[in-house]
């Protein structure tokens, strides 16, 4: 069972470059082969958790190497269970971006991007979470870091670029810090394997113990986009194309937190900054979600309700008792799957109506009721109304904070409570908005080309060509191929404007990038691999609520695994 631990990053890597060696061509096939093996990863990753929970942690060691000199690879309930959440959620998002045509239009560049782009997120993705040592999780944020940018900055428009510039700078200065605290935990410790810094950094002088503690979290804080060091997140993930966002939000965000809770365990249990992670906790709940309640579009309404949130799963780290981290570990596996599925409702409502602007929406309820169940359901579920696994991992937190019963804990229990509080009135927000009132005059008709808001910026020899000369965006040679999952209809040479055209946006047109740089339509036929895989999604996030009895009692095994820290240290050092 131990072989099977490096396939969740091997898999995807190995087809990745399959991919790039058939480049942009067999479509069909590209399509199959990446659901194929995000499937067959969700099922590893199933067998791993139910292996790790019934006869303890998987280890492996690349090419039989021992610590601390090979690579160590480990599989515990905390693992199994984060794998598990992210293929599911991966799988599904990809099944909506093929229904989006993303993917379709790979031809359009020299090599297929976004197929392979999205594999190796899902390997580094997986690599981070099995990691057994501090330099394998660097090497994971890494392979992360080289696939979000391409994604967040596919279609070269400046917005994208902007905005992607600002990820990877955030992104390469927590590397930096990163490395510098392996080089002095390694100074201090002779190693960099978790188990062994287990037993050795307990050795170690208090300050100095507490500085690499601070320099980690740090790292993490900055990769889960904890307040203060959140700011790049509301600019960064709402312009990247839906399916990128919805990922983005709901999984990368938590990768951060996963390292949090495994480094807070395993190297510094009874940790010296659990008033200050209390403190960061409080203040990403409160900024987080004030920032929601101002916003008016709901992209970035859900960016800030996801800062907001973060601050749930930091409480229960800073509690660092068995109910605290029991909490936080189902907030995570709540957290990734419905913040994914409102990203991608976003989407889809952005498909529909050509706009995520609450004040330009409305009449959703009526006009499209599947929507709105769509976002209804998630939406109650973010704001942990009973019974759904919102309120369970709430709950669960809030309990574990009036247990350890300290000033700051019953802070963060009050905290808590108007969080969630002001996440219900700010979901009841958009719902007025976007679904129960009137359409607003104006509003987008069917066929509306979301144009380019970088189009004017195109080169002379964009601007100079004839508006009659290039392919309508929203035509399927632009779409690709005519393969594409219900694409929108042509709007032909004498719709709107092109993109690149140097035309004016008309009147109603939508300032909003595609694929590639290039421009889709709107259309009130959504389709169905998005609203399926949508669909899926929400069932996903009840059934934590089905299977709240087994969840929790998963969990809490998975914290009382965590706190004793032995069964990890013996199965990677094999004592």
């Amino acid at each position: 069972m131990n072989a099977l631990v490096p396939l969740p990053v091997v898999l995807p890597l190995c087809v990745t470059g399959l991919k790039l060696a058939i480049g942009p061509r067999l479509h069909r096939f590209q399509r199959f082969i990446s659901i194929a093996v995000l499937g067959a990863v969700l099922v590893l990753s199933v067998v791993l958790m139910v292996s790790a929970d019934r006869h303890g942690p998987l280890s492996v060691h690349l090419g039989d190497f021992a610590p601390p000199v090979g690579i160590t690879l480990v599989a515990d309930r905390l693992a199994g269970l984060m794998l598990t959440v992210s293929s599911a959620v991966t799988l599904l998002v990809l099944v909506y971006s093929l229904g989006q045509g993303m993917a379709d239009r790979d031809d359009q560049a020299p090599v297929g991007v976004f197929h392979p782009a999205y594999l190796i997120l899902v390997a580094g993705v997986s690599c981070t979470f099995l990691a057994g040592d501090l330099v394998n999780l660097y090497v994971g944020f890494e392979i992360m870091l080289v696939a979000s940018f391409v994604l967040l900055t596919i279609g070269g428009t400046a917005t994208r670029i902007r905005a992607g510039s600002t990820y990877v700078i955030i992104s390469l200065f927590s590397s930096v810090l990163f490395l510098v605290a392996i080089a002095m935990t390694y100074a201090v410790a002779g190693t960099v394997n978790l188990a062994q810094l287990a037993e050795r950094l307990q050795e170690v002088p208090p300050g100095v113990r507490t500085l690499l503690e601070a320099m980690l979290l740090t790292v993490f804080a900055i990769k889960a986009a904890v307040f203060p060091l959140a700011a790049w997140l509301p600019d960064s993930y709402p312009t990247a194309p839906a399916p990128v966002t919805a990922v983005f939000a709901g999984l990368l965000t938590k990768v951060g937190v996963y390292s949090m809770l495994r480094t807070q365990t395993l190297l510094f249990p009874g940790h010296r900054l659990g008033d200050l992670l209390m403190l960061a906790a409080l203040a990403s709940m409160v900024v987080g979600i004030l920032g929601a309640v101002a916003q008016t579009d709901l992209k970035r309404v859900l960016s800030f309700t996801l800062i907001s949130h973060i601050g749930y799963m930091v409480f229960g780290i800073a509690l660092a008792g068995g109910g605290g981290i029991s909490g936080a570990i189902v907030y995570v596996a709540h957290h990734i799957t419905v913040q994914t599925t409102l990203f991608l409702v976003a989407g889809l409502i952005e498909r529909r109506d050509g706009t995520t602007e609450l004040t330009r929406l409305g009449g959703l309820a009526r006009t499209a009721p599947l929507l709105a169940v769509l976002f209804f359901v998630p939406a109650m579920n973010l704001a942990g109304i009973p019974p759904l696994s919102g309120f369970i991992g709430k709950l669960g937190l809030m309990r574990a904070g009036v247990a350890d019963g300290g000033g700051w804990a019953w802070a963060l229990v009050a905290g808590s409570a108007a969080t969630s509080l002001l996440t219900l009135y700010v979901m009841a927000k958009v719902w007025n908005l976007a679904f129960w009132r009137d359409a607003p005059p104006g509003a987008e008709e069917e066929g509306v080309v979301l144009e380019s808001a970088e189009d004017d910026d195109t080169g002379d020899d964009e601007e100079e060509r004839a508006p009659g000369s290039a392919e309508t965006p929203g035509s399927a040679e632009a779409f690709g191929s005519g393969e594409a999952f219900g694409s929108g209809e042509a709007s032909g040479s004498g719709g709107p404007a092109e993109a690149g055209s140097g035309l004016p946006v008309p009147a109603g047109a939508v300032v909003s990038a595609g694929f590639l740089g290039q421009s889709i339509t709107t259309t009130k036929h959504l389709p169905w691999p998005m609203l399926v895989s949508t669909g899926a999604a929400v069932a996903l996030g009840l059934s934590y609520t089905v299977l709240g009895g087994p969840l929790t009692t998963f969990t809490q095994a998975a914290a009382t695994e965590l706190l004793a820290r032995t069964p990890y240290i013996e199965a990677v050092l094999g004592r």
